[in-house]
């Protein structure tokens, strides 16, 4: 079984303050140090995150940053973005779009790498949602 990024050996639980949609939160959009799978980094990191089953999941962004900047957002390095927190600072980001055609796995993906603004929702000061729909590289 696989732990999750709170429960690995060397981070204490309480690193993530005991809230599962955070650990959520992480499994699916944080991926430091950046994963290398030569030339397939999305279909094979949803594939390895759970986000290919039980059907592909549409878009899907991973941050390349520690949990430390991340969680920086919901506080001082971030601003409100009407209910949301926008991040000051570009992080450097890979979004995962699905190409189309079934849903069922197999998944196939294109990948868009760019530094850009984060939007996400916060939840008693911890990364809960990240907000696919907002696509910002300057405000």
């Amino acid at each position: 079984m696989a732990l999750g990024p709170c429960h690995q050996l060397l981070v204490p639980s309480s690193s993530c303050g005991n809230n599962p949609r955070y650990e959520h939160f992480l499994t699916q959009h944080r991926d430091e140090p950046q994963s290398s799978f030569h030339g397939r980094y999305c279909d094979s990191l949803m594939s390895r995150r759970g986000l290919t089953r039980p059907q592909c999941k549409e878009v899907n962004t991973f941050i390349h940053d520690t949990k430390r900047q991340i969680q920086g957002v919901c506080a001082e390095e971030g601003v409100p973005f009407g209910n949301l927190r926008r991040s000051r600072q570009h992080f450097r980001v890979i979004t995962c779009t699905h190409k189309g055609g079934s849903t069922r796995p197999p998944c196939e993906y294109k990948e868009n790498r760019s530094p850009r603004y984060i939007v996400i929702t916060c939840e008693s000061g911890w990364p809960v949602h990240y907000d696919e729909s907002q696509i910002m590289t300057s405000v």
